[in-house]
């Protein structure tokens, strides 16, 4: 019986497992770098383990250590997570070898499919080796790992080489493994997937399919189970293929079949040996919990005959730190807050008050919901979000919101191209009218400790806030009665620092308002409170391009000096940051005027990068 169990992860998905553990009686260790050393999943484990690292990303990838950190700290077992060593036999093998218990798969199996070219030939499938024009678009991919690191869509054949050498040294630096192969592109297919538990006894369930359609940079955003609307046949044929890829490697465990459906066929992708991010919707229709049926299986015990029933239906959707409509980049700062109405589950490893560093993917928590029909669910997940505190740093909380409320999602049939389609209406920007006035008194009562009313009439109060990236002015005045909105039809029956109720033409409304700093969030709108006095010396020269995140300066384009003319929209630079490169652009058609960016610097959110002075094509003069 394990006792005492190791995380060889980070985040959400170490305090996921812990959190099983405790319900187990299972002790628990973290392992941390110095970058996390106040994380949640460090401060929430028993015993937590320093790994020493050149740099903090490279850190949970020193399998020596995090073996050597597990004897230090007794533990018996090793729960790998998903990402980092999850997939790597190596790590398997010396933990066995430490004589401790390994939470996974044979590392034989993992050898077998954790490259996805192998897997591709052990299922009978060969990846494309001479790429012609007739084979495009092709698909760039890592061999090992996932999570849409070392993927690369290519269209033109004269693009081949850089993006393979792009998505090498993604993959290596965030599986440690640079190995790439190329394989049909297929546009809009859906990405259905099938969960899979093994014993050793030689039981093999398949637990449902999922459908993980909708992604960003190849990464899923919205996950759901059962995944709708398949034919009855191809369900059962995916259900097949599945249970012979596992039994193929003597699976042991949890684990993953991917497939892209198109056309009405299964199109096998590969087979993740490890727990998926997305395996709590699996776990609400089943009504199982995957990480104790991993313990047990560990431990030798023997799984039913026969899975539990599914009933009804789940919906998970992630959560990141990250600007959608600034090509999904990420974003960094302090998480406020965090908080989700009751009835969903939160799966995080974050709490209020937390740092969202550079070093890691931006993902802040899995919101999932669970009810009798998919309408339900899904209704249920989108109104909970909305709901949702999510006070710090730009999320993609409204894209989901209205992801889930898109006809096309609601009728189930969204493809991977989703967002490729409608990623621009859906990150059209929120206003509401009367979020800087209900800032603005919430920020008046909180201040004011004498009402600030005056027997003389005199001009209202204003105060200006950036919303959606314009500037609106809200009124107010100090009166006998109160604070009372300078607008026509308003109201105000309530104030105070942390709540405003508002009148608007016969219809209360409330406003639950939080400000941290200059930030205030009124429900789920944002505004920037601006200065009185605006600060002449923080404007910028036109053209300037400023780092939209912390991050390291990985290239430039080649042949790009100052004086170069560059077009707009072309790409001059790229940064890397959460384990992802990020493409700036020039903002303008003109002339580089001044370069700042270096390779291999660090930079900060807001450093100058250079400045793009724009061309001004002078109109043709009519004949006078």
């Amino acid at each position: 019986m394990i006792s005492n169990l190791l995380v060889a992860n980070r985040g959400e998905i170490a305090c996921r497992v812990f959190r099983t553990c405790r319900e187990l009686g299972i002790g628990t260790v973290a392992v941390h770098s110095d970058a996390d050393a106040g994380a949640l999943h460090a401060r929430v484990a028993d015993a937590a383990v320093r790994l020493p690292g050149d740099t903090p990303a490279e850190t949970y990838l020193r399998g020596d250590l995090i073996v050597k950190a597990a004897v230090a700290a007794g533990a018996d077992a090793v729960h790998p997570g998903y990402g980092f060593l999850s997939e790597n036999a190596g790590f398997a093998r010396a933990v066995l070898d430490a004589g401790l218990v390994w939470i996974g798969p044979p590392p034989g199996a993992i050898e077998a499919m954790a490259s996805k070219t192998r897997a591709k030939e052990l299922m009978g499938i060969a990846p494309l080796g001479d790429v012609t024009e007739a084979d495009l678009p092709v698909l760039v991919k890592a061999a090992a790992g996932g999570g849409g690191r070392g993927m690369r869509i290519v269209r033109r054949l004269e693009d081949l080489d850089a993006e393979l050498a792009a998505a090498c040294a993604e993959a290596a630096g965030a599986f440690g493994d640079g190995e790439v192969f190329v394989e049909p592109y297929l546009e809009n297919g859906r990405h259905v997937e099938v969960q899979v538990l093994a014993d050793s006894h030689g039981t093999v369930w398949a637990l449902g399919t999922r459908d993980c359609s909708l992604q960003r940079r190849h990464q899923k955003v919205v996950e759901e189970a059962p995944a709708p609307g398949l034919p009855a046949e191809l369900e059962r044929e995916l259900y097949e293929l599945a249970v012979r890829a596992a039994r193929a490697v003597d699976y042991v465990g949890a684990g993953t079949v991917e497939f892209l459906v198109a056309g009405g066929r299964a199109h096998f992708l590969e087979m993740n040996t490890r727990l998926q991010v997305e395996h709590p919707v699996t776990e609400a229709v089943f009504g199982i919990d995957l990480v104790a049926e991993q313990i047990r299986v560990a431990e030798g015990h023997a799984l039913p005959s026969d899975p539990p029933r599914a009933r009804g239906h789940a919906v998970e959707a992630r959560l990141y730190a990250e600007d959608p409509a600034r090509e999904w980049a990420p974003q960094t700062g302090t998480l406020h807050r965090l908080a989700v109405p009751d009835g969903v589950r939160l799966d995080t490893g974050y709490t209020d008050g937390d740092t969202i560093g550079v070093h890691y993917d931006p993902m802040l928590a899995k919101v999932v919901a669970h009810a009798p029909t998919r309408a339900e669910a899904v209704r249920k997940l989108a109104g909970a979000l909305e709901r949702a505190a999510v006070h710090g740093p730009v999320t993609n909380r409204d894209l989901l919101v209205r992801s889930l409320r898109h006809e096309e999602f609601a009728r189930a049939r969204m493809d991977t191209g989703f967002y490729d389609r409608h990623l621009a209406a859906l990150t059209e920007p929120a206003r509401d009218p009367y979020a800087p006035l209900a800032a603005a008194l919430a920020d008046a009562c909180g201040r004011s400790r004498f009402g600030g009313w005056r027997n003389v009439p005199s001009q209202p109060h204003v105060k200006r806030y950036l919303m959606a990236g314009e500037e609106h002015e809200a009124r107010y005045r100090h009166t006998r009665a109160g604070l009372a909105a300078d607008e026509d039809g308003v109201r105000v029956v309530h104030v105070d620092a942390c709540r405003v109720v508002l009148e608007v033409d016969g219809v209360r409304r409330g406003f639950e308002v939080a400000r941290h700093g200059d930030q205030v969030h009124v429900g789920g709108t944002v505004l920037t409170a601006l200065p009185r006095f605006p600060d002449p010396a923080a404007e910028r020269a036109p053209g300037s391009l400023l780092a939209p995140m912390p991050g390291t300066v990985v290239r430039l384009a080649d042949g790009l000096s100052e004086g170069a003319a560059v077009q707009a929209g072309q790409p001059l630079l790229w940064l890397e940051a959460m384990k992802m490169e990020h493409k700036i652009t020039a903002p303008v058609t003109g002339a580089l005027t001044a370069l700042h960016a270096v390779p291999g610097r660090r930079v900060e959110v807001g450093a100058l990068l250079a400045v793009v002075e724009e061309t001004v094509v002078q109109a043709p003069q009519e004949d006078q």
